[in-house]
This record gives structure tokens, sequence and C-alpha cells, in this order.
């Protein structure tokens, strides 16, 4: 058994009650009877040259965010079809799950790129009875509103109840569309949010969160598994308009969050303030010292060969063949000056600290 946890080393290797690391990338946590279970995509495999994108869906259980106990794979690959979107060929991306009340059931929406064409992403849609499965595939090759689907995020409104689907409609806006009552498809109401000409400025990796009546979405730009600077913006409603406030890591000079992407972020339920924006740190073998590849991408958007500082070529060449198994994470509270949502590092911290 792994020696314990008593805080959380945002950036350090974690390792499950087993010994293993952990493994729940593009990663959310949910309660279910006072039991957090974080969840995520296997990359144990993803390996350069493995051809694996992703082993299923891997789940662990605490009690307390630090110490995580592994429960398996709640949607395991499907290895028999290489056409099945669970296939791990078929690059299965960011699984949300949120419970149903009307219906008694979990909903796990995901995205597939599918084995070629990235520009060609649809969700899947799987229902449990319970947290753990088994989950039942009940729609694939969904493009909702007849969009392509990239990076997403699920919410419930904790009193109505209704679902909201936050999706990146791939490499122009961010789309917000209501669900049906059974949280399986899109009703067809929705709003665009954040229009942007392509990579790296269009926004993905939407996250979701409400404190004290107001509505923040955190967002990433695209560069692919390359850390670069995160986006928050503000709104009395689900459907905006949004503002945006900025770069919520103001103090990361780097400009690359804190050389992370962040996933989700988890309301502490017992602690009233305590909201941790969950992030991959996807390629930590990248040299600190690197050019920032959103600049390098952003050079190239806009006609220019080379950065406006930098060796961009060297840069991108330092990501290729990256290993996702040994991506780490970081995690880090969020603080807040008045409205403003600030995120910043810290070696280390504990949930008690938190009121």
């Amino acid at each position: 058994m792994a020696h314990p946890y008593d805080s959380i080393l945002p950036g350090q290797v974690w390792l499950d009650t087993d010994g293993n690391r952990i493994q729940a990338h593009g990663g959310s946590i949910i309660e279910v009877d006072g039991v957090f279970y974080w969840y995520g995509e296997n990359k144990e495999r993803t390996t350069p040259g493995s051809g694996l994108w992703h082993w299923g869906v891997r789940a662990y259980a605490s009690t307390d965010l630090y110490n995580w106990q592994d429960r398996g794979l709640i949607i395991p690959p499907v290895l028999e079809d290489i056409t099945s979107p669970l296939h791990p060929a078929q690059k299965m991306d960011r699984p949300h799950i949120v419970f149903n009340e009307r219906t008694g059931q979990f909903v796990c929406w995901i995205k597939v790129m599918g084995e070629d064409d990235q520009h060609t992403q649809a969700s899947t849609v799987l229902t449990a009875d319970s947290f753990l499965g088994p989950y039942e595939t009940v729609r694939t090759g969904l493009r909702p509103l007849g969009m392509d689907a990239g990076d997403f995020d699920l919410v419930v409104d904790p009193g109505t109840k209704k679902a909201y689907y936050y999706f990146e409609k791939v490499h122009t806006d961010l789309v917000c569309a209501e669900l049906t009552d059974d949280y399986t498809d899109v009703s067809g109401a929705h709003t665009l949010h954040f229009p942007h000409p392509g990579p790296p400025f269009t926004r993905e990796a939407p996250a979701h969160f409400e404190r004290d009546g107001r509505h923040y979405l955190v967002t990433s730009s695209t560069t692919g598994y390359f850390p670069n600077p995160s986006e928050i913006a503000v709104a009395d409603d689900y459907h905006g308009p949004w503002t945006v406030l900025g770069n919520p890591h103001p103090g990361d000079q780097s400009r690359t969050s804190f050389r992370s992407q962040i996933s989700s972020v988890f309301h502490h339920p017992s602690r009233r303030d305590l909201y941790i924006a969950l992030a991959d740190r996807w390629l930590p073998q990248l040299p600190q010292e690197m050019p920032n590849v959103f600049d390098v991408v952003a050079a190239m958007a806009r006609g220019e060969s080379e950065p406006r500082s930098g060796d961009g070529g060297a840069a991108v060449a330092a990501g290729l063949g990256e290993n996702t198994a040994v991506a780490d994470y970081v995690w880090l509270p969020i603080r807040f000056d008045g409205d403003v949502p600030i995120i910043e590092w810290v070696d280390e911290w504990r949930v008690e600290d938190f009121d």
C-alpha cells in the first residue's frame, strides 16, 4: 500500500492506495452518498507508438480528496470492434457524468474524435443505474445541433435540474446547449459564444462553476496537449452574455496555466468557498524554458514564419512523441478577489485550510 497522503501536491506524481499512478485524465469529481469519485481517461497504455489513445474510463474513490482507491474501469475499452466509439484507436476524451434525479440514472457523455479525422468529432452517451456501472450505450455518432462537438462540460442546475452542455463547436464557437429531460440528447435550445477564427484562439476545455449566483467559465486556448494561457469569463445566466475577465493565472509569467490544462472545477460540498481547479499536466517532460507554443501557433495563424520571440520549430518539436501515460495533475484552489477568480501556485495545500 502506498504511503497515505495528508495534502495535495500540485504537479507531483500522484499514486493511488495500491501505489500505482492515478489514471483519470481530463477528469472530474462527483460525490455519491458521501464518497468522492474521481474519474477520467485511463492513459496507462498511451505511450509513443502504441496507437492507443485510451484504455477506458477509470474511477477512484476517496473520502478526503487525498487518498484514492482504484475502483477499476467503469467504462472498459471495446477491443473487438475498431468502429466502436470505445475502441482505444477512436480517440475518446473527457468523460463527464451527471446524475438525473428524474430517471434515477447516471448519464455519461464522451467526446470521440475518430480514428483519423480530428475535425469530425461526435458524442457518445451512456447510462447506468449505479455510478460504477455497468454503463449501456444509448447514443453514438451524435453531432449536437448538426455541429462537430469538441471538448465539453455538463452542468445540472441544482434548483431546476435542467442540464446544460457546454461544448466547443470545433475551431469556431463555444456552444451552450440545453439537454432533454433525460439528459441523453440536446433539446434544440442553444446559444453561441466566444467566436474565434481558429486555433490557437478558439476556446476549448470549458469548465463551468457557479458562485453566489454568478456563472463562471474557464476555457483553454487550442494547442493540443501543449499548455497555454487559460481565460475566464463571468455571466448572470448559463447562456450569458459573458464578460471576459482575462487569465485566471495572473502570476504565471510563462502564460501556460502553470504548464497544465484545466478539465473541471469542483466545489467542495462542505467547504463553502473551496473551489478546486482540476488540471492535467499532459506533457511533464517539456522543458520549463521552452517557448510558449500558443505564441508559436498564433504567429503561424497571423502568417508570420516565426513567433515574435523564441524558436518556434524547437518548441513544437519538443512535444513530439508525447507520453500521456506519465501525465501529472495540477489541482489548485481558486481564490476570489471580489468576484474575480484567481488561481495561484502553491507547492502544497490542504482542504482543512478552507472554510
